[in-house]
């Protein structure tokens, strides 16, 4: 059974899309640490992100970094905080979330409610950014 990223990517469910190549997406995670917080997926399914080829592996991190940079030229922060946890979902991904603060990241926090309107927006500009770079 496909993976609800692969799924995604395979345009079975919505999702708020930031950027997307022949090998990588990169969509707005819907239950957000911070406004702007991402996720970047190979669309080949993978489980674990040490089990990528090497090429593909690489190529996923140097897809984040540019995403990276477009998150931060929209939402005001100090930096782009990288994750990889890789048990909530089988399929190898990326957290990208901007930070104001060391504990920004800390996936225990209360998770944002944003409305469709603010994903909307927040992609839209995330992604203009991106097309830009």
């Amino acid at each position: 059974m496909a993976s609800i990223f692969t799924k995604i990517v395979n345009g079975e469910l919505p999702s708020y899309k930031i950027a997307e190549t022949e090998d990588y997406y990169a969509f707005l995670d819907i239950f957000p640490l911070k406004k702007g917080h991402t996720l970047v997926i190979p669309k080949k399914e993978v489980d674990y992100i040490f089990d990528l080829d090497d090429d593909l592996y690489k190529g996923l991190f140097v897809f984040a970094k540019k995403v990276g940079k477009a998150i931060e030229t929209v939402v005001p922060c100090k930096r782009i905080g990288v994750a990889v946890i890789g048990l909530e979902v089988p399929h190898a991904h990326i957290h990208l979330v901007p930070l104001d603060g060391l504990f920004d990241i800390d996936f225990k926090l209360p998770k944002l409610t944003l409305n469709k309107d603010e994903f909307e927006e927040i992609a839209s500009n995330i992604r203009n950014a991106f097309e830009k770079l």
